[in-house]
């Protein structure tokens, strides 16, 4: 299935569903939810890098896990990515993903600033 990390429409920024794979597309952090989590959102954080933005401007996060009773690991990652603003955000458990070593996939929407004149 093709598809795009990230799409932007005007100040818009879709990040697709993102897994915790390397480069290589090998998984990262096997059995490890939070270190799945963290790779996830270093993931989004370069695709927004590349459309104009970053997690500061995160609007909502969409996070699907396969074991709803390890969510705080989950929470734990998005908290550290995201700090005192985070964004509106959905958990849900799924009853697996693409790959069956896979814990978490997580989606974000995001706006792009106003550019500040100087």
């Amino acid at each position: 299935m093709g598809y795009c990390r990230a799409v932007r429409a005007g100040s818009i920024v879709a990040v697709s569903g993102t897994t915790a794979v390397d480069a290589d597309g090998q998984l990262v952090g096997e059995g490890d939810m939070y270190e799945q989590s963290l790779q996830c959102i270093r993931i989004i954080a370069a695709a927004l890098e590349k459309a104009g933005c970053g997690l500061a401007d995160v609007i909502r996060t969409r996070v699907y896990v396969t074991d709803i009773d390890r969510w705080e690991e989950v929470a734990r990652a998005h908290s550290a990515a995201f700090g005192a603003a985070p964004p509106a955000s959905t958990m849900v458990e799924v009853s697996r993903l693409v790959n069956p070593a896979m814990l978490v996939e997580i989606e974000a929407d995001a706006v792009v600033p106003p550019v500040q004149d100087s």
